[in-house]
């Protein structure tokens, strides 16, 4: 598939490194143009896959299979607004987590989602998923915690595009979990505010832990 990540942070290093693993085209673009390049060039230099990845302007979401926003909350309802009809018919993942500064509590109003908002901003025909938002950047470079493979929390109303980000998910050695229509990202960042608050209390996590399911 032809993926293309907006940003140039942790998280987007994190996903281009298991679409490469996959073998996927990613192409990275972000507000920082020279940002992309370097992490482009870091990442070529680091890709074991038969993935291919490049930096480009925000032309790249016109080819994309995927477009992942790996910006933060805020930005990425801004720019799924922004590109309008060019995100019509393709697969739109949120990663956000809308949490305040003090990891307290969620921004968003109760009985919503970063994700439901974002579907709201985006043109008729974007199928909005929401993944990766539980994962930190750490891990998903690395691909596992202690030898367990992460899961990757999927949600969204168009089965179709869940599928393809499942797909996405599996071809770069994670498991995917499908939990449904798009307002169950409301307990995926409901459960992703506490786990990112036990990373910064005393004998925290670093940052380097999981949410896993673990069934007979």
């Amino acid at each position: 598939m032809k993926i293309t990540i907006v940003g140039a942070g942790n998280m987007a290093r994190g996903i281009a490194t298991r679409a490469l693993a996959g073998g996927h085209t990613v192409t990275v673009t972000a507000k920082d143009p020279g940002k992309a390049v370097r992490l482009v060039d870091e990442l070529r230099g680091q890709a074991t896959g038969e993935g291919r990845i490049a930096a480009a302007d925000a032309s790249a979401v016109d080819t994309a299979d995927i477009v992942v926003l790996a910006v933060p909350f805020e930005a990425a309802k801004q720019l799924a607004a922004a590109y309008g009809e060019r995100l019509s018919g393709k697969v739109l993942v949120d990663i956000s987590n809308p949490v305040d500064a003090s990891l307290e509590a969620l921004v968003v109003a109760p009985g919503t989602s970063a994700a439901e908002e974002i579907a709201e901003a985006v043109a008729p025909g974007t199928r909005v998923v929401k993944a990766f938002n539980t994962t930190f950047a750490t891990t998903l470079i690395a691909g596992e915690v202690n030898g367990t493979v992460l899961d990757v929390f999927i949600a969204g109303d168009d089965e179709a595009a869940r599928k393809q980000v499942a797909d996405l998910v599996t071809s770069g050695g994670l498991n995917p979990v499908d939990v449904g229509a798009l307002r169950h990202a409301r307990e995926l960042e409901g459960f992703q505010l506490l786990h990112m608050a036990l990373q910064i209390r005393e004998a925290g996590h670093g940052w380097a832990s999981t949410i896993k399911i673990v069934a007979p």
